[in-house]
């Protein structure tokens, strides 16, 4: 199975020749140039916003969409689930969330200034080399507005690219592996606005469509994003999804 990752530009001579056997997402020299810094500022005032009690009154009050729950090793944050602007995209993530799939996973990898990826089954040991390679079973399949959507043999869904909300600081969005048709399980939470991620942006062939966004607990993502990590870009001190529940 090919690795669902979001691709940066590779830096060491490894992770370069692992990187031409599989799509990638480079991430612009604007951005590696930016620094943690100036990213950190940004994220933070935006964090900021997102968690005035009154903002979030509001916007429960306009959704009557699903919120994930992410109970983690380094604190705890909410999500909207966009059940109603990405449906099978939305209950794909609901069906595994609440058949126990994602809990006792960890974060594979992380990039400060940039994302936290998640969701792959074999991170179930953090150590394991096929961190990032795995999704759901081949065949399983998931209930979507009345309907039976069925999962391929490789565990994937459909590629629902419909919604233009850009991967912004917070935003959930879909792992693949640059193949149409090849997000499964794997997602990734936005640190600072990857626009060139967007499906819809032309500046590079990268299509990660945003399925949710962060409602509480910003500060806990940005904590795990300042984690250290290995020349694999996984924490040094493995973050675990104690559980993942939907209300």
């Amino acid at each position: 199975r090919r690795r669902a990752w979001t691709y940066r530009q590779p830096e060491h001579p490894k992770m370069i020749a692992a990187a031409a056997t599989i799509a990638r997402v480079i991430r612009p020299a604007s951005l590696r140039a930016s620094g943690s810094a100036l990213a950190g500022r940004a994220v933070q005032h935006r964090a900021a916003l997102i968690q005035r009690p009154a903002i979030r009154a509001l916007s429960a009050q306009a959704s009557s969409n699903p919120i994930a729950i992410f109970d983690t090793s380094m604190g705890t944050f909410e999500a909207e689930i966009f059940m109603d602007k990405m449906p099978i995209t939305a209950s794909n993530f609901v069906d595994l969330a609440n058949s126990g799939f994602y809990d006792d996973l960890h974060f594979h990898r992380v990039i400060d200034g940039f994302m936290l990826q998640f969701g792959c089954p074999n991170s179930s040991d953090p150590q394991s080399p096929r961190a990032g390679t795995g999704g759901p079973k081949g065949g399983s399949s998931f209930e979507c507005q009345g309907k039976t959507i069925k999962r391929d043999a490789g565990g994937n869904i459909p590629d629902e690219l419909i919604d233009k909300t850009s991967n912004l600081p917070g935003t959930l969005s879909m792992a693949n592996t640059g193949q149409p048709n090849s997000g499964g399980s794997q997602f990734f939470i936005n640190t600072v606005h990857n626009s060139f991620l967007d499906w819809f942006d032309g500046q590079t062939p990268s299509q990660h469509p945003v399925f949710g966004k962060v409602t509480s607990g910003m500060d806990a993502v940005n904590k795990i994003g300042k984690t250290e990590t290995n020349r694999r870009d996984a924490p040094v001190t493995p973050v675990k999804m104690n559980s993942l529940k939907i209300k």
